[in-house]
This record gives structure tokens, C-alpha cells and sequence, in this order.
């Protein structure tokens, strides 16, 4: 008997043994470590900001828009700044069920984080605005939110000194108008990103970055547990409306796009970069803690004609629901220190 053919042969079927054992716990909720390798290229981070050609970046304007982010004297009572529902640290959210506006009354809708939206084709919940340019405006002029007519910022801001040749230094030959006061606040916000996390790590090709729960949850994202049918892509988000069955009057998409019935009720898919941070959650704070939010998947929503055809009652357990939990704290990224400007007088 070749005594070396048989350690040989005892070798090989070590081998193969290892890598039946390591598909099988793959494939144990369906995927096998090439489908995992190909998923995680899905999620890589953009390694570059997009800036429009219209409005395109530099320091300088970066830097004005951010001391506008954070100047009262853009709300007609001088009490509130855009930082008032978009703070840094909640995730450039608030933590309250909805935020309060220039009347001193709760908002109709949660604030939306201001994270990644370099990448986003529309905004607010509804999609009603197409450019962050214009986005900028909505918060501003709205009487229940700072309540400031572009022409009287435009007026306010033009009074100050130093803005006046800040502006002019931006903006040479156009100085303070409403249209670059929106211009370099869409530039600011533009460069706001969710910071590099345990998740991204990971996808760099550190296997250690985040748990084996994290993992089994990243696997039930992408499967079983359908979420990665709306929340796709390195920001999680496919940026379009859906009603997930939500308990609300509020009609979000339909009141802009009547013309579908999966319109009503439907609000912009949000992006799950440092979500822990962000509760409350949905268009309307409803839901406290990402438990609660699993739970409502799990049972499905309200059904009605408007409801998604992505959504339904999903079989999820309660370790499915934890590691699912586990993997979604992942996308909180290094925490940066927000240092505040020093507003001119």
C-alpha cells in the first residue's frame, strides 16, 4: 500500500471537507462566500463627492454655506438655524418625534437627516424638490419652519459687513443674492457624508471589522429578510417612494405625483448611514427604537391598495431580528467633531 498516496489522498478530503463545511453554513440562509464577496461590492463607498456643474465646490464656499447652516438670522425670530432640526449629533437629525418649528408647534413630518445628499436625485420626504439648491430654500421660507422670505434674508444678510464681503468673495460681481445664499448652502451640505464605519471596513477587506452576528445580518439585509429590495447601494437607499404601511393622513408622494396609486402614502426610501443615532424613525416618528421598526416589517404594514408590492409579513426570529439590528449599527461611521463658525456681527 503507497502509504504517501494515502496521506495525500487523507489531505485532499480535509480540504474538500473544510469547504463543504464552510458552504454549509453559508448556505444556510442561502448564500455562499462568492455571493457574499460580490454583495459586498454593491456597498463599496464612492471615493468622491459629486458637485453640479452649475454650482460647482470650493473652500470658500463650503465655508460660507456653513456658517449659514448655523446662522439664526436665517429665521425671521432669530431663534432657530437649520442646525435646529438637522443636528450633527443625532445624526444631522433630532431625537424627538418630530421637530419644532418657528411657531413653537411640533412639524408634521421627522427631519430628515441632511447625511449623503450629494448622491440624492430629489428631496424632502415627498421628492418635491429636484435640486439641493432648491431644497435649500423650503426650510427657510417656510412659515412653520424659520419663517424668512429669501428677499428679507437677501436684506438681513446684506446689512452685515462681513458677509457682505464674504459673499463678494465667493460670488464675484453677484455678492448676496437669494440665489448664492442657496447656492453655498447646497454646497456645505453637499460635502456632509457619513463617516467611515465598522461596515465599510469590512467591504475594505477586514474580516474582523464587525461581528459574526453583523455578518448573519448583512446576509438576512440582502435575503430572507427583503430589505435590501429598497435600501440598496453604498448609501441604502434605492432613492424612491414607497407606502410601507405606515398608520398616517399624510398623503406624502401623491400630493406631487397623483398619477399611480402606490403614490399615496408613499415616502423617499431613507438611507441607513448612522441610523442608530437617527430614532425616532419613519416620515412621522412613529417608531422609537430599531426594534420597533423590525417589528413593523415583520408584520408587514397596513394593507391597502397603496401599500408596496415589496412589502408584506416577513418570517424573521428573534435572533434573525438582532443580528439584522447588529448589522445595521455597523453603518455608524467615526464620529467628526462638527467645530461651529464664527458668525460676523
Amino acid at each position: 500500500m503507497d502509504i504517501g498516496h494515502m496521506q495525500r489522498e487523507t489531505k485532499i478530503s480535509r480540504k474538500l471537507l473544510g469547504a463543504t463545511v464552510a458552504a454549509c453554513i453559508w448556505s444556510a440562509t442561502g448564500a455562499v462566500a462568492g455571493e457574499i464577496e460580490t454583495l459586498k461590492a454593491k456597498y463599496k463607498r464612492p471615493d468622491s463627492i459629486p458637485f453640479p456643474a452649475s454650482n460647482p465646490y470650493s473652500l470658500e464656499k463650503m465655508a460660507l454655506g456653513k456658517a449659514l447652516f448655523f446662522e439664526p438670522r436665517l429665521s425671521a425670530a432669530q431663534n432657530m438655524n437649520c442646525a435646529s432640526c438637522h443636528n450633527p449629533s443625532f445624526g444631522w437629525e433630532v431625537p424627538v418625534k418630530t421637530a419644532v418649528g418657528s411657531l413653537n408647534t411640533h412639524l408634521t413630518r421627522q427631519a430628515p437627516t441632511i447625511l449623503n445628499m450629494a448622491w440624492l436625485p430629489t428631496f424632502f420626504w415627498d421628492g418635491r424638490a429636484a435640486t439641493l439648491e432648491d431644497q435649500a430654500k423650503g426650510p427657510i421660507e417656510s412659515p412653520v419652519e424659520m419663517n424668512l422670505p429669501l428677499p428679507e434674508a437677501k436684506q438681513r444678510l446684506s446689512t452685515i459687513p462681513h458677509y457682505k464681503t464674504w459673499f463678494e468673495i465667493v460670488f464675484p460681481g453677484e455678492g448676496v443674492t437669494e440665489e448664492t445664499i442657496v447656492k453655498a448652502l447646497a454646497t456645505y451640505q453637499r460635502t456632509v457624508v457619513g463617516g467611515y464605519a465598522p461596515f465599510d471596513k469590512w467591504i475594505d477587506g477586514d474580516d474582523t471589522a464587525i461581528s459574526q452576528a453583523a455578518k448573519r445580518g448583512f446576509e438576512l439585509f440582502n435575503s430572507k429578510a427583503r430589505c435590501s429590495a429598497c435600501h440598496s447601494g453604498w448609501n441604502f437607499t434605492d432613492n424612491k417612494f414607497h407606502d410601507i404601511g405606515i398608520s398616517t393622513g399624510d398623503r406624502g408622494r401623491a400630493e406631487h405625483d397623483p398619477s399611480t396609486v402606490t403614490a399615496e402614502y408613499a415616502f423617499k426610501t431613507p438611507g441607513l448611514r448612522e441610523i442608530e443615532l437617527r430614532a425616532p424613525y419613519m416620515h412621522n416618528g412613529e417608531l422609537a427604537t430599531l426594534e420597533d421598526v423590525m417589528m413593523h416589517y415583520v408584520a408587514g404594514g397596513i394593507d391597502r391598495p397603496s401599500r408596496s408590492p415589496l412589502m408584506g409579513p416577513v418570517e424573521l426570529n428573534a435572533t434573525e431580528i438582532a443580528d439584522l439590528i447588529a448589522f445595521m449599527k455597523t453603518l455608524t461611521g467615526a464620529q467628526q467633531t462638527v467645530a461651529l463658525p464664527i458668525l460676523p456681527h
